[in-house]
């Protein structure tokens, strides 16, 4: 049975389960007057300030600091197993301890070099471990306490609702893609003379005019491409008149309940300038893909709009994500539209709205779903444009400087932009171990095991408090993997952006292609085949300097802890190798496993009760009862439910065992393809269930699947060359065949 937007709204303002008795406490002392009072928050800031800078810098001998290392670890693993936000405050505060700690220890003990090669490396890794500890801490500020905002509903009387726009950004994409968010658009569950649909076609084409004008929507377009989307959006503003806007990317696929669950928070808040929903995708990207993790590892971007923005949304600081989002148009044409000066010009638009006091919100809950880009050369330039803009933003509307921004927001931002500097910091933490197994640089002066003792909890806090808080929307050591592969790649644009903003230039994320044939792409993968190939020959190396020096017990001490480092780099970067392994994708348009009710009807008259499995544009695969065999190539009349609606759709069998048939559609009309994306798409809870039954994240379980990853990737590279090259010597000796045949 299909939800209703009314019955999600309902089901969603239920009473929330019960709170643990530290959580209610920790609720009244963050909402209660005491803490409410600038005098009395400051007053425990320095107190809590001067507490720490003592725990940190305290001095330990050996013994001692093992011991506080240990007691530290015990507690954070108690207090993993109990529930509530109270728990995890407090791991986060054995985690700060223990990261201040031994951040103190290495910049006072460590950093004392004798040779340039020892001082130029310890100085690159010293500076990652700064740069690390401190998107820590930032992320700890931004995700310890999520609001979790729930949706309100819309006044009763559907006449009091505002005046919407939708508009439908598009540039080349092909009318494919573009038609079932129309059609979506077309569905919304909103009183048709308040909405007003628009496909901003800055491709101008001919079949798009043709289009519109069949399913009554308005083609809009302008006389030039200046300033890319977000001057497409902004030549739309002048010819609309909606109190709100909606923006969908032409392949994100609104639900039917959009604007209901999204409005009601402009209503009760006036200074409401921006609400972002989640990007959510139906199909796999690259990673997921390629290394078969769809639906069972969370894709890259669920911890952004898992957690990250429900945890900015506390401190107003939630960004615009350029589609999913609902904007109030007079406080956007405030400030002079949607930002044109970079090429993020979503996140710079939520940056001037909160800096003239205007609110932002966030609601997690997916209500547009999406094609993911295809392959991974697609994925990495559209991370090398976001990474590429919020560098300018950061050089040109710094958001720790300038005025109309609070401390947190201030934070929030900051931390959105430092994380697409960790091109040089990942690339820092993958060669670093090699300056001493190639040059015998000393790059952290300290004794192994003293290493050890502070480094390590440093990295087990991190890692244990992470996975609590993150554990589904990220599993533990993927970051690793999506950062390596990007690494090399955000590097310099990040690094010239920051030189020069006004470098950058808006490019535009290929959807809806195929892949025919599985492939290794050795281009896109070459920094990583190098840094693979660094780290084997490091590792080779290292085994020749215990053999050379087995009787210095330090130094074989100091190899093997690079050994280890080593090791694990290897690993990631066999993941990294593995994601650019692509795997066919013969489909344009993804199936998506959703179940619901449905029936099949034959010529005969029968009538088969059944349900969906999955769904594509171009057919539906049904569960049949029983073993019951439909013949191949008949053709049928499929019905699908939403509620109490029923949508019929001619079909043929194009797929048939006991049990289950893979339906084809017939040529569909327009009123059709529209019913068909009703009753599949925008469903109102089309994506809320998207990952139940997944598991939630253990470290040890991820670190080895991980693990596993990397050796199949760097297994998979030698089957990809020797395959290549037979197929090379395949062609050399076809050439040379034909060359004497010809003679």
């Amino acid at each position: 049975m299909s939800a209703t937007p009314e019955e999600i709204l309902a089901a969603l303002d239920a009473e929330p389960p019960r709170r643990s008795r530290f959580d209610r406490l920790a609720s009244r002392l963050i909402d209660g007057r005491i803490l409410g009072s600038r005098i009395v928050s400051t007053v425990l800031a320095v107190c809590a300030i001067v507490t720490l800078y003592f725990v940190f810098t305290v001095p330990l001998d050996f013994g001692e600091q093992l011991t506080f290392a240990v007691c530290c670890f015990v507690c954070a693993l108690l207090f993993r197993r109990a529930q509530g936000h109270f728990a995890t405050l407090v791991m986060i505060m054995l985690s700060v301890i223990v990261t201040g700690r031994y951040m103190y220890w290495r910049l006072t003990e460590s950093t004392h070099w004798e040779h340039p090669l020892d001082a130029i490396w310890g100085l690159l890794l010293v500076g990652a471990e700064v740069y690390a500890a401190l998107v820590l801490l930032l992320g700890y500020f931004q995700t310890a306490w999520p609001l979790k905002r729930k949706p309100l509903p819309l006044p009763a009387e559907r006449s009091q609702w505002p005046t919407v726009d939708i508009f439908i950004p598009t540039y080349n994409e092909p009318l494919s893609v573009v038609k079932p968010t129309v059609y979506a658009a077309i569905a919304l569950d909103y009183p048709k003379d308040k909405l007003s649909i628009h496909v901003l076609d800055d491709g101008r084409r001919a079949e798009f005019k043709a289009f519109c004008e069949e399913v009554g929507v308005a083609w809009t377009i302008r006389s030039h491409n200046r300033h890319a989307k977000a001057g497409n959006i902004n030549e739309a503003l002048k010819t609309t008149d909606g109190e709100y806007f909606a923006i969908f990317d032409c392949d994100h696929i609104p639900t039917r309940s959009f604007l209901q669950i999204g409005l009601g928070w402009f209503l009760r808040d006036k200074r409401l300038s921006m609400l972002q929903t989640p990007h959510h995708f139906f199909s796999a990207d690259p990673f997921e893909k390629n290394l078969g993790t769809f639906r069972k590892v969370p894709n890259e971007g669920e911890l952004f709009y898992g957690l990250v923005q429900d945890g900015n949304d506390l401190w107003n600081a939630t960004f615009f994500c350029g589609s999913c989002a609902l904007l109030r148009r007079s406080m956007v044409e405030e400030i002079g539209g949607i930002a044109v000066e970079t090429v993020t010009e979503d996140a710079h638009t939520a940056l001037k709205l909160h800096r003239r006091g205007y609110t932002t919100a966030y609601l997690a809950i997916p209500q547009a779903a999406g094609l993911a880009t295809e392959n991974l050369g697609g994925h990495i330039g559209q991370r090398i444009r976001w990474a590429r803009g919020m560098t300018q933003i950061f050089r040109i509307d710094n958001p720790l400087f300038g005025s109309g921004l609070k401390f947190g927001q201030r934070l929030c931002y900051l931390n959105a932009m430092l994380h697409f500097f960790y091109g040089v910091p990942r690339l820092v933490f993958l060669t670093a171990p090699l300056s001493y197994l190639f040059f015998n640089a000393h790059i952290i002066e300290a004794a192994a095991g003293t290493i050890a003792i502070y480094a390590l909890p440093h990295m087990f806090h991190a890692n244990i408090t992470n996975s609590r808080m993150q554990r589904q929307f990220r599993h533990s050591f993927w970051s690793e993997v999506y950062e390596s592969v990007l690494a090399s790649y955000i590097t310099a644009p990040t690094l010239l952006a920051l030189i020069n903003p006004k470098l950058g230039k808006f490019n535009v994320t290929a959807k809806g292609g195929r892949i025919e044939d599985q492939y290794f792409d050795w281009s896109i993968s070459r920094p990583y085949l190098f840094l693979l190939l660094l780290n084997l020959l490091g590792f080779l190396a290292g085994g020749v300097h215990i053999g050379l020096n087995w009787h210095s017990r330090s130094e074989v001490q100091t190899t093997l802890l690079n050994l280890a480092w080593t090791g694990y780099n290897m690993l990631i970067l066999g993941a990294s190798v593995a994601a650019a392994r692509e795997q066919r994708q013969v489909r344009s348009t993804p199936r998506v496993a959703m179940r619901f009710s449905a029936s099949l009807r034959f010529t005969t008259g029968r009538t088969l009760a059944c349900e969906t499995v999955d769904y594509a544009e171009g057919g539906v695969a049904l569960a049949l009862p029983g073993n019951v065999h439909v013949p191949l190539h008949e053709s049928v009349v499929v019905s699908l439910f939403r509620g109490d609606d029923e949508f019929v759709f001619p079909a043929d069998v194009t797929y048939s065992v006991p049990g289950r048939v893979g339906l084809h559609f017939a040529p569909l009309t327009h009123e059709q393809e529209l019913e068909f994306v009703q009753s599949t798409f925008s469903r109102a809870d089309a994506w809320t269930g998207w990952a139940e039954g997944r598991a939630a994240d253990t470290p040890l379980r991820s670190l080895g699947h991980v693990m596993s990853v990397g050796v199949s990737g760097i297994t998979g590279l030698f089957e990809h060359l020797y395959a290549d090259l037979r197929a090379v010597g395949g062609k050399r000796k076809t050439v040379k065949n034909d060359s004497n045949n010809g003679k």
